[in-house]
């Protein structure tokens, strides 16, 4: 970038005009500071957001969905520029959360689906995720309960509902994506979510919803009514 005008490399643009002037290429070009061999970093920075070889998506969203494999398959970018990228997408994501706040209130399905929409949709691979929420529907915790295969043989009752009791839930949410973008439930979710949703009713802790999340999309058991509506009644979501 040395032979660029002085006016026109990203770090002299952001110490004249600040950050906000940068492009997308010219700010993720600050971050990974070097290119490779015959190429700027700025070059590169648009290599990695626009080549077609890398990814169908463009932008910004390519850099949230793509894996350590991807960007090592793309020339120039090395195991330490991949782990940059990933490291850069996994902040985003997690800005993103705590700009929401750790005490958000879920007093609609749409509303935790948002919530957990762009940290979730991108996921390679089946991830299950029960989150607590106290008496007025406020998040309290959360934590995965299995990744891989959704399966009923994976997903304990007892391990789901202990970590509820240890975080002294009122109500449990549970929530996990399909990779193939497609949020409709399989027989193995409905059959899970009966489970729970019958182990809740049992211990006091009630099954608010299940999400499942999709590529911008979700599905909702509470919304489709294959929820009973105790849970409903009682906080009025």
């Amino acid at each position: 970038m040395k032979d660029m005008p002085e006016s026109e490399r990203p770090y002299e643009k952001c110490f004249q005009q600040g950050p906000s002037y940068l492009s997308d290429a010219e700010l993720l070009a600050v971050l990974l500071r070097t290119g490779s061999i015959g190429e700027s970093a700025l070059d590169l920075a648009r290599r990695i957001l626009y080549d077609p070889e890398a990814s169908p998506d463009t932008g910004l969203q390519r850099i949230s969905c793509g894996s350590m494999k991807m960007w090592m398959h793309l020339k120039g970018v090395g195991p330490v520029k991949a782990a940059q990228i990933l490291c850069l997408a996994e902040l985003a994501k997690r800005l993103t959360r705590s700009a929401k706040g750790s005490r958000v209130t879920f007093s609609a399905p749409g509303l935790i689906a948002d919530h957990y929409m762009e940290s979730m949709r991108h996921l390679s691979q089946e991830t299950v995720k029960a989150v607590f929420l106290d008496s007025k529907a406020r998040k309290m915790g959360e934590c995965d309960i299995s990744k891989g295969t959704v399966s009923s043989s994976l997903i304990s009752p007892r391990e789901v509902f202990m970590e509820a009791v240890r975080h002294d839930a009122v109500f449990l949410v549970l929530l996990h994506n399909h990779p193939s973008g497609d949020p409709t439930p399989s027989q193995e979710d409905i059959n899970i979510t009966e489970r729970l949703e019958y182990t809740g009713k049992m211990l006091g802790i009630p099954l608010l919803d299940h999400i499942v999340i999709g590529d911008r999309c979700y599905f909702s058991f509470q919304e489709h009514g294959l929820l009973v509506r105790m849970a409903e009644e009682q906080t009025g979501v």
